[in-house]
């Protein structure tokens, strides 16, 4: 497939589950509590023998107080990695660069297509994710869905430049070759995929004013029916950007493809072309802002 051709944080509470891989605590802390006087009746730890109920009730008291008080430390009073924002850590050291980082996701859209991201190398990658999704879509198919994704995530500067090259790589012949009528319509009874999934990103350089981000992505391709003569397969890619900041948001100057990196197939078995269909159907796909 050419190019041409929605976040699981974890939780931003400091002192979580100790398999938390980001959680500071380790091991097991115990406490040896020494009581005051005895030591005559042979108790080398010099424990006294209960004497009445108070003395019970006072020990209760006592140990509820301690509870609350560790966990009180365990939901961020004592918690030595929180940065004073709400109690949120900062990212570990070593983190995966697309890693979750407890940003807040983009809250607008340009169109169907988010938009409004991050003016930084965070901000950039998720833009980058989101368009390689927009520009792997079906849409790209229909003349008129194509020029409003191309002109909703392309710079002004660019625009007629990729939307010439864009119009060329889904031409009215490629879309018959596929199967579909000059509007990207697939044939009664069959369902048209093209679904790019992201897998990651990588920064290949940023600064202020410009960004080159790689897309790793896997995608779904071709069209599915008893008759089809493109069945839909399933494939690896990585898409280049090169972005710029307009003032207000990542836009795209310049855009490529290459094949891979590629895993082995596994050994699942090959679904039927109507389990694929209702899937397609059934299944909504993602925007992948951070």
């Amino acid at each position: 497939m050419s190019m041409g051709d929605e976040r699981g944080y974890g939780t931003d509470e400091p002192g979580g589950r100790s398999e938390d891989a980001y959680s500071t605590l380790g091991g097991t802390r115990q406490t040896r509590t020494r009581m005051p006087g005895g030591g005559d009746d042979g108790d080398p730890y010099g424990r006294r023998p209960a004497r009445n109920s108070r003395s019970l009730i006072m020990a209760v008291g006592v140990v509820v107080l301690l509870i609350a008080a560790i966990a009180f430390a365990n939901q961020g009073g004592g918690d030595s990695t929180s940065n004073g924002d709400g109690g949120k850590r900062p990212e570990a050291a070593g983190a995966d660069a697309t890693a979750a980082t407890g940003t807040k996701p983009v809250q607008g859209r340009n169109g169907t297509i988010a938009s409004g991201f991050a003016h930084d190398q965070q901000g950039a990658q998720s833009a980058a994710a989101n368009y390689a999704v927009a520009l792997g879509s079906a849409d790209m198919f229909n003349p008129d869905r194509r020029h409003d994704i191309v002109q909703s995530i392309a710079d002004a500067s660019k625009v007629k430049e990729l939307q010439a090259g864009f119009d060329a790589d889904y031409s009215e012949q490629f879309a018959a070759q596929i199967g579909l009528n000059a509007d990207g319509v697939a044939p009664a009874g069959s369902t048209f995929v093209n679904r790019t999934l992201p897998a990651g990103t990588k920064v290949q350089g940023y600064s202020e004013r410009t960004a080159q981000i790689d897309v790793w992505c896997s995608g779904l391709f071709g069209l599915t029916g008893d008759k089809s003569t493109k069945p839909v397969t399933n494939g690896w890619f990585t898409v280049s950007f090169t972005l710029t900041w307009d003032g207000t948001d990542w836009k795209i100057l310049e855009t490529g493809q290459k094949e891979g990196p590629t895993p082995v197939t596994g050994d699942n078995p090959v679904s039927g072309s109507d389990e694929i269909a209702g899937a397609v159907n059934e299944f909504g796909g993602f925007t992948y802002a951070r």
